[in-house]
């Protein structure tokens, strides 16, 4: 059986997923490379549009989570979250202006000049 839940999507893209692990190996430094952590990427209350996205990392699944895989990397949601970032997906942008993620949200309708928050 099928749920809803089953049929939400997140993905990163191949420079995202490179770049984080990258940022894996570096946060897990000489003890073990940072083998077991994942990124978790998570939607709050806030910021100037509404909801922000938050980004850390993680070595655990919680029960309420969904995780998804590109080349290795692994990248976790909550459910809550999940459903304001159906579709979405994250790219790893370098310019003059300097690196960062963005999250390329379909669910948004609005979005501030910085990138980091949002509203639906």
């Amino acid at each position: 059986m099928t749920t809803a839940a089953d049929s939400l999507d997140f993905s990163l893209t191949a420079r995202a997923a490179k770049r984080v692990a990258y940022l894996i190996e570096q946060e897990g430094g000489a003890q073990d490379g940072g083998k077991g952590l994942m990124l978790r990427v998570s939607v709050s209350g806030g910021g100037c549009s509404g909801f922000q996205y938050g980004f850390s990392f993680d070595d655990t699944v919680n029960p309420d989570d969904r995780t998804f895989e590109r080349d290795g990397v692994t990248t976790v949601v909550d459910e809550t979250s999940l459903e304001l970032l159906n579709g979405a997906q994250v790219d790893f942008v370098e310019d003059l202006g300097g690196a960062s993620f963005q999250i390329k949200n379909p669910n948004a309708t609005s979005s501030c000049g910085c990138g980091s928050s949002f509203a639906i």
